[in-house]
C-alpha cells in the first residue's frame, strides 16, 4: 500500500551499511538482495492493524498548547480500533483516521527515508499524509494520516 523509496543505488548500499552496530532492519524483513537485484526504488510497507479514529465531540473547544487539556480530553476525542488480518475497516467519505505500518523499520544513522502512498490509490480518492521524511536514525512503525 505504501512505498518507502530509497533509491536503487542507496538499498545496495544500504546492506553495505548494515553493521552489527548500527544495522538497516526491516521486520518482516524483505528480501533486499531480490530488491536491489530487480532494480527496485523503494521497499513496500504495509498497513498495520491499529487505527485511531476521532469521536464527535461535545467539547466545545481544545486548546493544543496546553498539555493538561489535551491529556484530560485524549479519550474523548479519540477511538482505538484493532482490525484483524483479512478483516475490512471501512474509511467513509471525509473521515480521518490514524494508521500505522505492520513493518517495524530502524535506520541506520547515515541512511534517510522518505514515505510516499501509492499512485493507483490516489487515484482511487485516498490521501495518505505522514511525516514524509524518515530521519536517519528513526526506529518504529511509520503513523500514517489516511483520508
Amino acid at each position: 500500500m505504501l512505498k518507502a523509496n530509497v533509491i536503487s543505488d542507496r538499498l545496495k548500499k544500504a546492506r553495505a551499511l548494515n553493521h552489527e552496530d548500527d544495522p538497516l532492519a526491516i521486520i518482516p524483513e524483505p528480501d533486499l538482495d531480490k530488491l536491489a537485484a530487480s532494480g527496485a526504488a523503494s521497499v513496500d510497507l504495509r498497513l498495520g492493524t491499529w487505527f485511531v479514529t476521532l469521536r464527535h465531540s461535545r467539547i466545545p473547544l481544545l486548546d493544543v498548547a496546553d498539555p493538561k487539556t489535551v491529556a484530560t480530553h485524549e479519550s474523548r476525542l479519540t477511538h482505538t480500533h484493532y482490525v484483524r488480518f483479512g478483516s475490512k475497516f471501512i474509511l467513509h467519505p471525509q473521515s480521518f483516521l490514524l494508521g500505522s505500518t505492520l513493518e517495524w523499520i530502524r535506520l541506520p544513522r547515515k541512511l534517510g527515508a522518505y514515505v510516499v502512498g501509492k499512485s493507483s490509490w490516489g487515484r482511487r480518492g485516498l490521501i495518505i499524509a505522514t511525516a514524509v521524511g524518515v530521519h536517519p536514525g528513526f526506529a518504529g512503525c511509520l503513523t500514517l494520516e489516511l483520508r
